[in-house]
């Protein structure tokens, strides 16, 4: 029996390792798949909660490796991963997303000659100063399986001399775990909970230190939510940091009654606000994949996006870091001034199963 151990590290790997988990029952017996929690973002309620939502059975290990600095973090999951992996000896390590465990866990696996698969390869910002495109330059780089989800994705592979034979177009599990618990979200109680009318409100989610590490840039996103709430009810599940900062810098009673602050919210009931929004204005990559998924208009608070397919066919806005850009095109949206979309190719539900399909042809090659 050939032996997986798939990474989670952070709150997305989650959704994207869902749907591979459940694609890997129909090789039981044939394959045993274990899932490592390393523990990089660790909220004990909202990791339970996201296991509960994601149908997901408990880590096999967890690593419990919590925050600290890149450098820290990346070091003591490589430290804590490669006992787990000189213990288990698996055939493949299966990594997601570009987070710090992405990488870290990848060269790992390098190092120790046991191969690789990078979920969710290819995609490229073009801009170094975000982590996230070192983590998925370096892990693209030196995987052996890169799984592929938008065009962009081969493109930019052929472009860094990636051959082809490691590249695989199939789809996006991120769109996998939305359209299979889409149902689920219908029972969700949060629109009441909240006292918010079905396709009226506006989500946020806005956690990049650009947009809320500083006080002028926290004024600013501030007044840009006062203003976009005198047209709508608001919500704004907040990160942590940037509630700490709005204390620290004193505008935490700044906010107008129409704005709704709430602790981070589980898949479940955050994919129930999403399909419902009028209008999302965010700075996440994942979510601009799922508005477009579903059509919503989505508002994207960065210079870039490693994401363009989203922008180019789907209802995903790329303005900019300049919140009165960012408020003008808001406004537009409220005025009923839409941006009409479409869903990519292979965007169907069912690329973990694609996924898992190779992986199990390819590991039987080596017998």
């Amino acid at each position: 029996m050939k032996k997986i151990i798939s990474v989670v590290g952070a709150r997305p790997n989650f959704m994207k390792i869902a749907p591979i988990h459940k694609a890997f029952q129909k090789y039981n017996g044939k394959i045993k798949h274990l899932i490592c929690h390393t523990g990089q973002h660790y909220d004990e309620n909202m990791s339970k909660i996201f296991f509960e939502d994601l149908e997901l059975p408990e880590p096999d290990f967890y690593l419990g490796v919590g925050s600290g600095s890149h450098a820290e973090q990346t070091a003591r999951i490589m430290i804590e991963f490669e006992k787990v992996v000189l213990a288990e000896k698996p055939d493949l390590i299966i990594v997601v997303g570009d987070v710090n465990s992405t990488i870290a866990c990848t060269l790992v696996a390098t190092k120790l000659k046991i191969k690789a698969a990078h979920v969710e390869a290819g995609l490229r910002s073009f801009d170094r100063d975000m982590p996230e495109e070192i983590n998925r330059l370096l892990t693209d780089a030196i995987s052996d399986f890169l799984f592929v989800t938008e065009k962009s994705g081969i493109e930019n592979l052929k472009n860094e001399g990636v051959t082809d034979d490691k590249v695989f177009f199939t789809g996006n599990v991120m769109i996998d775990s939305l359209a299979n618990f889409l149902h689920k979200a219908e029972s969700s109680d949060i629109h009441e909970k909240y006292q918010l009318e079905r396709g009226k409100y506006v989500l946020v989610t806005l956690h990049r230190p650009s947009n809320v590490d500083t006080k002028k840039e926290l004024k600013a996103l501030l007044h840009l939510l006062n203003t976009v709430a005198r047209k709508r009810k608001l919500l704004f599940p907040i990160h942590p940091r940037t509630k700490s900062n709005m204390v620290k810098f004193g505008l935490d009673n700044t906010l107008e009654k129409n704005v709704i602050l709430t602790d981070p919210i589980g898949y479940i009931d955050f994919l129930a606000l999403t399909k419902d929004a009028e209008l999302i204005i965010t700075d996440s990559g994942g979510i601009q994949e799922e508005s477009t998924y579903l059509g919503i208009q989505c508002i994207t608070v960065r210079k870039n996006t490693e994401r363009p397919i989203t922008v180019e066919v789907g209802t995903n806005q790329l303005i900019g870091v300049d919140l009165v850009k960012v408020e003008e095109a808001a406004l537009k949206v409220l005025d009923g001034k839409i941006k009409k979309g479409t869903i990519p190719d292979l965007w169907d539900g069912k690329a973990a199963e694609r996924i898992v399909e190779i992986i199990h042809e390819k590991l039987l090659q080596e017998k």
